[in-house]
């Protein structure tokens, strides 16, 4: 079997296997500028850099760390100039920004939830609990948006109570 290890390169493969990606993965990288496209043996098989290896890792790095692979090739063209601006910085700021927003989302839905489990909801469009925190069915013949009802009977017999999610 052809290795190219030891003639200055890695096959595809050996590349995948040590970086811990999938082939595909590997060649999507490249058709999106992530890595370089690699130089070709004479049989025609990709020959890639051992740094390619390196370079994979730090790009599912930065992924688990919640960046885009467009905010990664962006990162990456801001680290191959000579001197970089501190845009990783930056980056890690508005990255930290938008984690807090969605564990505040987060919550704010597992509250949510927490009250259709206490409540016992046992329906999406016909809910037949008391004191139903969620009113699927209003919300879905209102195009997504919350009605505003004033406390009284609701077209099901229920009452409500507290208006401000129904």
């Amino acid at each position: 079997m052809w290795s190219a290890s030891g003639r200055g390169g890695l096959r595809s493969g050996e590349v995948a296997e040590r970086a811990g990606v999938n082939v595909e993965t590997l060649r999507y990288y490249e058709r999106r500028g992530l890595i370089a496209e690699p130089a070709r043996s004479v049989g025609g098989h990709r020959a890639y850099p051992p740094e390619t290896v390196t370079l994979l890792g730090i790009i599912k790095a930065a992924q688990r760390l919640g960046f885009t692979l467009d905010e990664v090739a962006e990162l990456l063209e801001t680290g191959r100039r000579r001197h970089p601006p501190p845009d990783l910085q930056a980056r890690a700021r508005a990255k930290l920004a938008e984690i807090d927003q969605k564990i505040s989302d987060l919550k704010a839905i597992r509250g949510q939830l927490e009250l259709v489990v206490a409540a016992r909801c046992d329906s999406l469009t016909n809910c037949t609990c008391p004191s139903c925190p969620v009113p699927f069915a209003d919300l879905a013949g209102s195009g997504g948006e919350r009605q505003r009802l004033k406390p009284g009977p609701t077209p099901r017999g229920d009452v409500v109570i507290d208006a401000r999610f129904r």
